[in-house]
């Protein structure tokens, strides 16, 4: 008989690989087969290491033993009773863990075009969470925007604020690797707050305008007061990272007196449905990152510093600890 296998996080710094059954579906589901999911090292190794602020959502979420992921690429085995059956064989993008088989509503999965790179495509819900956070941002061309953190999430957002018109387009980081993964064409600028002093190279290179829009990708609680220091006066601060604990801010000095306007812009935040009034759902997100990859808008091969077979899977956790700085796009192969 048929069996599944998954990874879990049995507890706080540990992971196992399980053999279960298979998923049993519903009326409305998709069963699907994975081919490659891709670790989103942000909230996986949050959920991975534990110890959260009692009461906190992250308390809330890390309630163990989870199942970590939800960029899955994978073909169509199995459809519901009230599911078109032109689902079947088809590659789709799911919202399901790291596992061998999951299943998925049929209207929470959008279908990969034959044309573009399975691992490119399984960067489908971390760019979700870049497109919706440049929308909230209501950036236009001309405008400057600073990210703070270059992980895959920062350098999406860098990658759809340059798509955007965004000039220019600031990477801050202190890792040279992570900085050097910008696409090399122009309009992109790299600064390492270890090497250079931040708010001086940006009031330079803005004509002492200062970022119209800073990205807070770090999630370190402490540095983020320090990133307002190089937004201009009424300009916007978009949190698109989950900060790992609490800040202490002055809203006087660093909201009321320059009138920013400070911008949650959670994953969580996409409508649950398209209206004309607000058509951006995390699925039309997908079909237009899709639409760049096909059109070669977007490279994203850079971006994969690991693939691994998800029987690896019980040393990438650690590794990622260890080495944040040096690991990027983990690719499970399945």
């Amino acid at each position: 008989m048929k069996k599944n296998h998954a990874i879990i996080f049995p507890e706080s710094q540990k992971t196992e690989i399980i053999e279960e059954d298979m998923p049993v579906i519903s009326d409305d589901d998709l069963l699907v087969e994975t081919i490659c999911s891709l670790i989103s090292t942000g909230t996986e190794l949050t959920l991975y290491n534990g110890n959260f602020s009692k009461g906190s959502r992250w308390d809330q979420m890390g309630k163990y033993p989870l199942r970590p992921g939800y960029s899955n690429i994978g073909k169509v085995i199995a459809a519901g009773k009230n599911v078109d059956k032109s689902w079947l064989n088809k590659k789709v993008a799911s919202p399901g863990s790291h596992a061998k088989y999951v299943i998925c509503k049929f209207d929470k999965a959008v279908i990969v075009p034959e044309t573009i790179d399975q691992e490119e495509a399984s960067f489908f819900r971390l760019a979700q969470i870049s497109m919706n956070g440049v929308r909230k941002s209501q950036l236009t061309w001309g405008e400057s925007a600073a990210i703070f953190g270059m992980g895959i999430i920062g350098h999406l957002t860098a990658r759809i604020c340059h798509l955007c018109g965004v000039r220019p387009v600031i990477g801050i980081d202190l890792s040279e690797k992570r900085l050097n993964m910008l696409p090399a064409e122009s309009g992109y600028i790299k600064i390492n707050p270890g090497k250079e002093n931040v708010k001086n190279t940006v009031s330079n290179i803005t004509n002492h305008r200062l970022a119209d829009v800073i990205f807070e990708l770090t999630g370190v609680p402490d540095i983020i007061p320090g990133e307002f220091e190089i937004l201009r006066k009424q300009g916007r601060f978009v949190i698109l990272s989950s900060p790992r604990g609490k800040t202490t801010i002055d809203f006087h000095d660093l909201c009321n007196s320059p009138s920013y306007s400070i911008i949650g812009a959670h994953a969580n935040s996409h409508p649950e449905y398209a209206t004309l009034q607000n058509p951006w759902t995390r699925e039309k997100h997908t079909e237009l990152f899709f639409s760049f990859l096909e059109k070669n808008d977007l490279k994203l091969k850079s971006l994969i510093t690991h693939r691994i077979k998800y029987t690896e899977a019980l040393s990438i956790y650690d590794e990622l600890k260890n080495n944040r700085n040096g690991i990027l796009g983990v690719i499970i192969n399945w």
